[in-house]
């Protein structure tokens, strides 16, 4: 399970970085996507970013 919470996290994190870079512009990727310099999907990365370093972080917590 907390393997599961782990990988799920850091998968998050890496979209969420994308949508964030891609929102903002940064990352013009692909050309056609809807996503591009939209500051919803900036405001949508981020969310998951945070989203996915508290999965990272419960699944690092140790259990008593």
């Amino acid at each position: 399970m907390r393997r599961a919470l782990l990988i799920f996290g850091a998968i998050l994190v890496i979209l969420g970085g994308l949508w964030t870079l891609q929102g903002l512009g940064l990352v013009m990727w692909p050309a056609s996507s809807f996503m591009l310099a939209d500051s919803q999907w900036a405001i949508n990365g981020g969310l998951t970013i945070v989203a996915g370093v508290v999965l990272i972080v419960l699944s690092r917590r140790k259990r008593r």
